[in-house]
């Protein structure tokens, strides 16, 4: 994607079966997370803002 450099982003993209989802990519372009299917594009948004907002909080748990 031109413009975007060497940055992790937030890709918001149509399924096949024509839901929005929200993919995270780093800096290689390596996809490191995909959601749900939301039924609207705003849902989707919507999501991104949680992520955003809920990870910096967020601990680890080891389950292996």
């Amino acid at each position: 994607m031109v413009g975007f450099g060497e940055q992790p982003r937030f890709e918001i993209y149509k399924d096949k079966n024509g839901k929005s989802r929200l993919r995270l990519k780093a800096a290689n372009g390596e996809i490191t997370a995909i959601s749900e299917a939301y039924e609207t594009k705003q849902g989707c948004q919507n999501g991104i803002k949680s992520v955003k907002e809920n990870t910096a909080k967020a601990i680890v748990q080891d389950s292996t």
